[in-house]
């Protein structure tokens, strides 16, 4: 047990450190902005879609380490893949960052390393508010994502 949280540690100090995808997108198709109330985070998600295909996604922001690496792991994540893609693992990351979801942890791959988050229920704002953020931008929405 310990290896996991110490390879959870590892991994958030990674990511947010040396942030995958952080930057602005200037030919963005859809864009978000998120805020989470409690902490002060705040995320831009930028998504450039094509034929249902996510070309590209990034994000800017500031924020605690779990909310950088967890918006850093989204994108990594989601470049490449179809935007049906997003919206069920957006389902499954939230159910495993809940709790809810701690047999199909190993489905999620890297993204696993967050299932650790669950145990501070404090932060599961943090390491959901990307996520909120993209569902936004998808769905095309002007207001502001939040957590709460």
């Amino acid at each position: 047990m310990a290896d996991l949280e110490d390879l959870y540690q590892e991994v958030i100090l990674d990511h947010n450190k040396s942030p995958r995808n952080f930057r602005a997108m200037g030919n963005s198709s859809h864009k978000a902005e998120g805020y989470n109330p409690l902490c002060g985070d705040q995320v831009t998600v930028y998504v450039r879609l094509r034929d249902g295909l996510i070309e590209d996604i990034s994000f800017q922001g500031s924020g605690c380490a779990i909310s950088k690496a967890s918006a850093s792991m989204m994108t990594a994540e989601l470049k490449g893949k179809q935007e049906s893609a997003a919206a069920e693992l957006f389902d499954k990351v939230h159910r495993m960052l809940t709790g809810d979801c701690v047999d199909g942890v190993q489905s999620l791959g890297k993204l696993a390393v967050l299932s650790g988050v669950c145990k501070f229920p404090a932060r599961v704002k943090c390491a959901s508010l990307a996520w909120h953020t993209l569902n936004a931008a998808l769905k095309g929405g002007a207001d502001v994502a939040s957590t709460e």
